[in-house]
């Protein structure tokens, strides 16, 4: 049998507590998807998705320039709050609805721009997924 090593003393560590969301900042952390550039960004190219097609998260988030900041799009997306902004035709990877404030009217706002919706994702979502202006597009 073989004489175990003490365990290192705990007690003797200083308890740091994570910062929360009640913890104030003296400034936005660079990046934030609520501030600045990349907010102002992801609501520049979300105007531009065209009536009767959607985008991704992810095309967002590559169009705007951070192709990995997917979630940072859902974080715009969920305080916007602009009336010019078609946040509704802002959806999941696969044509998966994604959220909203309220599900029911992002259901009927893309219906009437003719985009088929199923129970839980968009029909034919490849041919009305948008990915980008194509060449000769403004």
């Amino acid at each position: 049998m073989t004489a175990s090593k003490p365990s290192p003393d705990r007690s003797s560590r200083a308890y740091v507590p994570a910062a929360g969301p009640e913890a104030p900042r003296s400034r936005p952390r660079r990046g934030d998807p609520g501030t600045g550039a990349f907010r102002a960004q992801v609501l520049a190219v979300v105007r531009r998705i065209p009536r009767g097609r959607v985008a991704t998260y992810g095309d967002v988030a590559a169009l705007a320039g951070r192709p990995r900041a997917w979630r940072a799009v859902g974080a715009v997306m969920r305080t916007c709050r602009a009336p010019g902004v078609p946040c509704h035709r802002v959806v999941g990877a696969g044509g998966r609805l994604g959220g909203y404030r309220d599900p029911l009217r992002k259901r009927r706002l893309l219906r009437d721009e003719g985009i088929v919706v199923g129970r839980r994702t968009i029909r034919r979502f490849d041919a009305v997924r948008w990915t980008g202006p194509r060449p000769g597009e403004p």
